[in-house]
């Protein structure tokens, strides 16, 4: 099922998804902009995982990140429901950070599984980057989480391009549009790709 409307940036830590978001969150249209892990309560709860203050089974991550996503679906102020409200939505990070993250410290079969239930968006956008520049531009912030080491961006990357490539061979997939954004380009010509694909939603082609 894709979710018209519904636009998710992915790509491993450092790629740049968080500027491309602010840059969006002051344009003149109608935008929901959001992430995962959410602010509700398993959202909170997995930054404390993420952030290295709680130790949990990796195993035990992967289902709460799709407890926490499960609700931002199909939860009362959800996705789904603000696009019944003519809302596009632009969501940082969804399934496909589930199947590339998790399947390196998990294997592939547990994500695949809780995540298979979930809509897709009607655009990806992969921002694509080595994971030696986006670890330089962590480095800036002062805060690293769990999986921000080279070894562990490394293989996700790799993850994140096999699963796109599954997706892209998907029937199911078809109507889902993945865009591919080399993410070391400048946050000015990044930011004239991603509308150019948002600006064509039904939402504002009516």
């Amino acid at each position: 099922m894709i979710l018209k409307n519904f636009v998710v940036f992915e790509g491993i830590d450092g790629a740049g998804t968080s500027t491309q978001l602010k840059i969006l969150s002051h344009r003149p249209e109608k935008l929901h902009i959001c992430a995962e892990p959410t602010t509700q309560a398993t959202g909170r709860f997995l930054r404390e995982i993420l952030g290295g203050k709680i130790e949990v089974d990796p195993r035990t991550a992967a289902f709460l990140f799709a407890a926490d996503r499960a609700e931002h679906i199909w939860g009362k102020d959800g996705i789904e429901n603000l696009l019944k409200t003519n809302d596009a939505v632009i969501c940082d990070r969804y399934i496909f950070s589930s199947l590339a993250y998790q399947s390196v410290s998990c294997g592939e079969e547990l994500p695949a599984m809780l995540n298979s239930v979930f809509p897709l968006p009607q655009i990806l956008f992969f921002f694509d980057i080595d994971p030696a520049i986006s670890l330089k531009r962590i480095s800036g912030r002062g805060v690293t989480e769990i999986y921000e080491n080279k070894e562990y961006l490394d293989q996700t990357r790799n993850r994140y391009l096999e699963v796109i490539q599954r997706f892209k061979n998907n029937p199911d997939a078809k109507d889902m549009e993945i865009v591919i954004i080399d993410a070391t380009q400048t946050k000015e010509e990044i930011s004239k790709i991603i509308w150019s694909h948002i600006s064509k939603l039904p939402i504002f082609n009516k």
